[in-house]
């Protein structure tokens, strides 16, 4: 299982460990990954996904899941969360065009 968010394309980063005597030793930054589970609530159900803290407050902030997924690119998302983004776009397909 990779280390990366499935909305936001989060990963690991590498950096520096700095001794008090400067010393440097390369290490990782790894994203706060959790196995958390969202309702789309156009679509009816629920999504077990692997995001970052920081992609679920974002996810709340929006007003959901539908929200998040209509305004994400493309290329950040995962397969996984393409097809559900997919799959959401299709069943409401005109209504967002009314809006």
């Amino acid at each position: 299982m990779s280390r990366v968010c499935e909305l936001t394309g989060k990963g690991p980063m590498t950096g520096n460990n700095v001794s008090h005597a400067n010393n440097r030793t390369r290490r990782r930054f790894l994203p706060n990954l959790n196995e958390v589970t969202l309702t789309s609530e156009k679509m009816g159900r629920s999504y077990s996904l692997r995001i970052s803290a920081a992609a679920l407050r974002s996810v709340d902030h929006r007003g959901g899941l539908d929200e998040f997924l209509a305004k994400a690119k493309d290329a950040e998302l995962s397969a996984r969360a393409l097809k559900i983004k997919r799959e959401i776009a299709k069943n409401d397909g005109p209504a967002e065009l009314q809006a």
